[in-house]
């Protein structure tokens, strides 16, 4: 799985992006976010994600800085997110090798076609660097492309746990429905999901239960009340509080927001 950094300014865009799309869909997870360039250069130093996503425009330190001194501390591929009037830094971000450069509002599918390209590019970058470290060997010697994968995947574990949610986030779950399928202690599961994803098993149950409700919110499918019960959430004032500690809004507030954005 792909760990990836989400740089933005703006609480509303970032958790549109946040919440726009199934990251696991793509194989990637969201390890952090961060409001400014110096606070993402120092998760950058920390977490050592595969892909940076950052705006341009932030205070204290900007997203092509926060690139540029990144790179000296860890290898990654970045997407670039801009306002129509940033077109004059594009040149300074290409010398960085940066991946793509989208422009505000993203379009969902030119979201994901991005992090595609961010997927494979990390990869060759990844596979350079092996070869660079063992001159020796020829490039014919080198692990093929699907055991590298292997490498940036999660555990078999942590894998089913995943996909649990996937399968059940609808109904009333927590990690000890796992315990007995697995085989193994609750204590140990969720110390190797926040190992290798950042997030508790809850906390990331909760995300990804509000990422669906934004969906279904987004496309106008039923009223409130009905999406928090369909995403499992029995308790209204929970789901409300949920929400609004993910997304920094109300459900309502955000189905207004999807409606002017249109």
């Amino acid at each position: 799985m792909y760990k990836v950094l989400l740089a933005e300014d703006e609480d509303m865009i970032r958790n549109g992006i946040k919440y726009s799309i199934d990251w696991l869909e793509i194989d990637c997870v969201i390890v952090a976010e961060a409001c400014n360039g110096e606070e993402g250069l120092e998760k950058i130093r920390e977490l050592r994600p595969d892909i940076v996503l950052t705006d341009i425009n932030m205070p204290i330190m900007d997203g092509i800085a926060m690139i540029e001194q990144g790179q000296k501390l860890h290898t990654f591929s970045s997407i670039i997110i801009s306002g129509y009037n940033e077109f004059h830094l594009a040149k300074r971000a290409l010398h960085l090798g940066v991946t793509d450069f989208l422009v505000k509002p993203l379009e969902e599918e030119q979201l994901i076609k991005a992090l595609e390209s961010a997927k494979s590019k990390v990869k060759l970058m990844l596979k350079y660097e092996e070869i660079a470290s063992r001159p020796e060997e020829t490039v014919e010697a080198f692990p093929s492309f699907e055991a590298l994968d292997d490498k940036l995947k999660t555990s078999k574990n942590v894998s089913k746990m995943i996909e649990y949610v996937q399968e059940n986030y609808h109904r009333k779950i927590s990690i000890h429905h796992l315990v007995n399928q697995l085989g193994i202690s609750a204590s140990y599961l969720n110390q190797k999901f926040k190992q290798e994803t950042s997030y508790t098993f809850n906390d990331f149950l909760n995300r990804y239960r509000i990422h669906k409700a934004m969906e279904k919110l987004k496309a106008g499918d039923g009223k409130v009340y009905t999406i928090a019960q369909e995403c499992g959430f029995s308790d209204y004032k929970y789901f409300i509080g949920i929400f609004k500690k993910y997304a920094n809004c109300t459900p309502g507030q955000y189905q207004e927001f999807c409606e002017r954005e249109g």
